[in-house]
């Protein structure tokens, strides 16, 4: 139509936080505003004059990059990655926000900035190589973040993590290296794109280590029982907008790639795996909903309770069927909202009440009414009321479990009713209760409503009215169960 649409939008999208980094490293922190806002721009451009119910992709770009090795800068995306993608802009720019009043080094921008570029480039990339670069953008300034900024155990905790996903990505770099050399071999044509190495032949006997090592390195990420040992220590020590990052987008980047490259890849040892994927998950679910009730601190609580959601997503995507794909795919984008919202929510008690214990916090309801109801709304949005976002996923989820094993659905349904101890127990302790503190603490002013009042309406969006977001992942749900379907589906 004109010049205008004709740009490169995936590529700018994924480029801009790292010259949005380095102008914050020369310019300071108000670089990163800008950034951001082209980030939204962008992001809100994409999907414009597209077909994303017909087309696989609604934008593929692909560029030369390393032609020694046959690597391409091949960016490609469809409903499921937009979806993301908008996760990703949105959690960006509240993580930007939540940490103007505390941080002003343009040193912890930019690393916030060069991690926000790795995770867009994970849910675009479709050369290995590129996934694996963007995979290591994505997760290292977090590290750093959390070692320089973060609380009293800062170091132990981003060392902790830095072990545990260096551990995956070793793994997931030893079977994209595999594949490439088999693929070369079997075709002489050495590439690391994605569309060529889903094709390739394994060897029976190197197919179960290979499988093994990408589910390792994905379910890290999640994380996933009993891969979960970083988590703890990295939440709580770590600078809000960094657990909201790591909770709210990183989390999504392992279910991805076990979407996008184990299923693909593997699609027999997949279906073989689904009980196991399904016990994981219920486990997750179960596990996490126990220490988050026993939990006193209100970061380690909604780290729990987020292992907790994801448990249910990895149920519904062992489950393999249409409802309860579609299910966990939107639970990704309503649970980044949910539990970031709760992270931020969170950061403002703890400004007012320098305390963040369940014990010594009380009575905000009456002293803050209005950060006392969204406290409120986003509690019952985890909690999986009706009419908010987290419920439309986990009922497709439970029903599309119970049609592949009523037994399934019927665990899971005690994973809810944990969900609603742990979840009332928090609003008991933070909201009501006897006034804790002589001092007054102030309602919510208009900088920090401008930050929760999106997330909300998004909650209430995706709760009342699912239809556009589900559209978006018609196509790719369908991808998934044919990839099942040539299998002959679950055992």
């Amino acid at each position: 139509m004109n010049g205008f649409i004709q740009l490169p939008w995936l590529t700018l999208l994924v480029l801009a936080p790292l010259g949005g980094a380095l102008a914050c490293m020369a310019w300071g922190r108000r670089a990163a505003v800008i950034a951001a806002m082209t980030e939204i721009a962008i992001a809100l451009r994409l999907p414009l004059g597209q077909k994303p119910a017909v087309e696989a992709w609604i934008r593929f770009e692909s560029w030369p990059w390393i032609k020694t090795y046959g690597a391409r800068f091949s960016l490609g995306m469809d409903g499921l990655a937009l979806l993301l993608i908008w996760l990703t802009v949105i959690l960006m720019a509240v993580a930007l926000g939540i940490s103007w009043p505390r941080y002003r080094q343009g040193g912890y921008y930019a690393l916030l900035l060069t991690s926000c570029s790795g995770t867009l480039g994970v849910f675009l990339a479709r050369d290995l190589l590129l996934f694996y670069l963007c995979w290591e953008i994505m997760l290292l300034p977090l590290v750093l973040c959390i070692a320089l900024w973060g609380e009293a155990r800062r170091v132990e905790a981003g060392l902790k993590l830095l072990l545990f996903t260096l551990t995956g990505s070793l793994l997931m770099l030893f079977a994209f290296l595999t594949l490439y050399i088999l693929h070369g071999r079997t075709t002489g044509d050495y590439t690391f794109a994605m569309q060529a190495i889903l094709a390739t032949p394994v060897a029976p006997e190197l197919v179960p280590w290979l499988f093994g090592c990408l589910m390792v390195a994905f379910l890290i990420k999640v994380p996933a029982i009993p891969l979960q040992g970083w988590l703890p220590d990295a939440y709580q020590q770590a600078p809000l907008a960094v657990a909201l990052l790591l909770a709210g987008a990183l989390a999504k980047t392992g279910i991805f790639g076990l979407i996008r490259i184990v299923l693909p890849l593997f699609p027999d040892c997949w279906v073989g795996f689904a009980p196991f994927l399904a016990g994981i998950g219920l486990a997750g679910t179960i596990y996490g909903a126990w220490l988050a009730f026993v939990q006193d601190d209100l970061k380690r609580l909604i780290a729990y309770m987020s292992v907790a959601h994801l448990g249910f997503v990895l149920l519904g995507i062992a489950a393999g069927n249409e409802l309860a794909l579609q299910g966990s795919l939107l639970q990704l984008f309503s649970h980044g909202i949910t539990i970031s919202a709760l992270f931020v929510l969170v950061a403002f008690v703890e400004r007012r009440t320098t305390v963040r214990q369940l014990p010594e916090l009380g009575g905000l309801w009456s002293r803050a009414p209005r950060l006392g109801a969204l406290f409120l709304l986003f509690s019952l949005a985890s909690l999986g009321l009706p009419g908010l976002n987290l419920f439309v996923g986990e009922i497709l989820i439970l029903m599309g479990a119970f049609l592949v094993r009523p037994w399934w659905g019927a665990v899971g349904m005690v994973g809810v009713l944990l969900a609603a101890c742990y979840t009332l127990r928090m609003v008991q302790g933070v909201l009501w209760g006897a006034c804790k503190g002589g001092e007054q603490p102030a309602d919510l002013r208009h900088g920090e409503a401008a930050l929760l009042i999106p997330l909300a309406i998004l909650v209430l969006w995706t709760g009342l009215y699912p239809a556009p977001f589900m559209k978006l992942l018609d196509n790719p749900v369908r991808q998934i169960v044919l990839q099942l379907t040539s299998t002959g589906g679950l055992p």
